[in-house]
This record gives C-alpha cells, structure tokens and sequence, in this order.
C-alpha cells in the first residue's frame, strides 16, 4: 500500500484510482462496506483500490481541547486498510487551505485535479467542503461536471441498530467490547508501543507491557480479558492476556493507560509495537488497601480471563 499525504504533488502511479473517502475511524463494517463496493468497482475498472482519509481528523483540528474521541490512531488505521487491500491511501493533511475548501473546491482541487481519481465512493450521509455544506447530490453534480464517477452506499445497520463511530464509542464507554466488536467486524484494538512504567508489576508478580492511550477514545476503566499481538521485536506473535485500563488508584495515578500482563510470556517488550485486543470487560477499576489484596484480585482476573479467553 502506498501513502500519498499532499493532493498537489501525487506521481503519475497514484492517480487514476477509483477511492473511499471518509474518516474511517474504527474501520467499522459500515466503513467495511464502502471499501468492499470500491474494490468491485476499481477491480471492474482496473484501477488501483483507494481511500481517502484526513489526518488530523477534522473533530481534533476544530476542537484540539475536546476530549480525545478516537478508536485508533492513524498508524493502526493505515495498518488495518492495508489487510483489507487499500492499495492507495490518501491520507489528506487536514490543515487551514484544506478546510477553507468550498464542496466545489474539493471537488475540482483535490478529487479531480490534484488526486485525478476517476471515481469515488461514499455513504449516504456523507458531507464535505467547508462548514461541511457539501452533500452526497453536490458530488454527483461535481463528478459529473468534472469527470468522475460518484457511487454511494446505504447506511449498515444491524440489530442493535446503526452502525456508526458513535455508536462503538459508546459500547466500549458502557463495557460493552463485544457489542463494539460485532459493529468493527474485528475486536476493537488498542496499538502502540510499549514504554516503561513504575514497573511496580514486576514485583507485584505480574510484569506488564504499559501503553498510552493518550488521543484516544478511553473504553470503561476496568480489567479486560485481551488478545494480544506482539509486532515488532524478537518476540514477534500472538499472545493471551489479561489487561487494566485506567489511572492506578492504588498508586494514585493520574494518567491513564493500559497495563498488559501476557500470559505465559518471559521476555522484554520495551519498545515493540503491540496490538491489544479487548474481548471481555471484567470488573471496574478499584483501590485495594494492600498489595496482598490486590495480587489476590489480580490471581482471580487472570483466571477468569484464562476461563473466557479459552472459548473466545
């Protein structure tokens, strides 16, 4: 997959694509959906499969002190595009010129004449230009003026109801993964890499993996059952594990994160690149009174993870 980030310089190679375009934050089968109708497309056609994506996402750029709101970072969107066979993503920089973009003027400067895709696929409710004036009718009058094609596709919805980003957001605030994963299709994943923490794990018995989640949407603290994949470095694979996401009441943290502890696992993390997959919520976080309470609670997390993980 090759990444394209700046509409006015693109190489002759990355031109001509048949392209998604939203945030696709999450990845979700909603966004599932809009690439799968693009890859029929641009296979028909024997154009390159595309994306269009914004970095920053346009919420963070207009409202950088809001509460972080995102289900991945833009290095785990990318990653998950290219499983599902982006060939190009054209991660736009969302910055003053391309916000100040009339509907018209993103239409004819960045879709046809900087980017020259011959074609775009969007959902149903899906907005563009400056003050987001720009609707899906707008586009198809744009494309037709302009020379490409404009394919929309209708909202997924599932029994639970709409599948949006919102919605996922709000399973994962409530401890809700599962319902958050059949809306991704995938479980949702936290990636980053592993920084050293107070390393109290170690000699608590239980050596954890500790990773920010700083800009992103924050799940219900608590412990999860968790499936892990080690990325980078020797220890290369996938895992099992039990994780804590939250600020360490006991040791009066302030910033949260998620400790991970591996099952079954010796050996040195710092600095690879994990995927960590929350499959089951299973308690709050909570203060303990004692580091024996705690390790006692933390024999029994494991092995209630242990328990769901084997049938998960």
């Amino acid at each position: 997959m090759r990444i394209i980030r700046d509409y006015q310089f693109v190489e002759e190679q990355d031109r001509g694509a048949i392209a998604a375009i939203g945030n696709f934050d999450g990845v979700h089968i909603g966004h599932q959906a809009v690439i799968a109708q693009t890859r029929a497309l641009a296979q028909a056609a024997g154009r390159p499969l595309g994306v269009m994506t914004f970095e920053p996402h346009p919420r963070e750029y207009f409202a950088p002190d809001a509460p972080p709101f995102r289900l991945m970072n833009a290095e785990a969107k990318a990653n998950r595009l290219k499983r599902l066979g982006v060939e190009r993503l054209y991660e736009m920089n969302f910055n003053a010129t391309l916000s100040a973009l009339t509907a018209e003027e993103f239409a004819r400067e960045v879709i046809s004449k900087g980017l020259g895709l011959s074609g775009v696929v969007v959902g149903a409710d899906f907005c563009f230009g400056k003050g987001r004036k720009g609707t899906v009718a707008d586009l198809k009058t744009f494309g037709a003026q302009m020379g490409f094609d404009v394919h929309v596709v209708e909202i997924v919805e599932t029994e639970a109801g709409e599948v949006s980003s919102t919605n996922i957001r709000t399973a994962l605030t409530e401890g809700r993964p599962e319902d958050a994963a059949r809306m991704l299709g995938h479980l949702h994943r936290i990636e980053g890499e592993v920084i050293r923490g107070d390393q109290r794990g170690r000699d608590l018995g239980y050596p954890t993996a500790n990773m920010s989640i700083a800009g992103l949407h924050q799940p219900m603290f608590g412990v999860y059952a968790v499936k892990v994949d080690v990325l980078s470095g020797p220890h290369k694979g996938s895992y099992l594990g039990a994780a804590s996401i939250g600020i360490r009441p006991t040791f009066d943290g302030k910033h949260p994160n998620i400790e991970t502890f591996v099952f079954d696992f010796k050996g040195d993390l710092y600095g690879s690149h994990l995927s960590v997959a929350l499959v089951a919520y299973l308690r709050p976080e909570e203060r303990f009174d004692s580091l024996e309470a705690l390790i006692t609670q933390m024999d029994a997390d494991c092995a209630h993870a242990r328990q769901i993980l084997a049938s998960a």
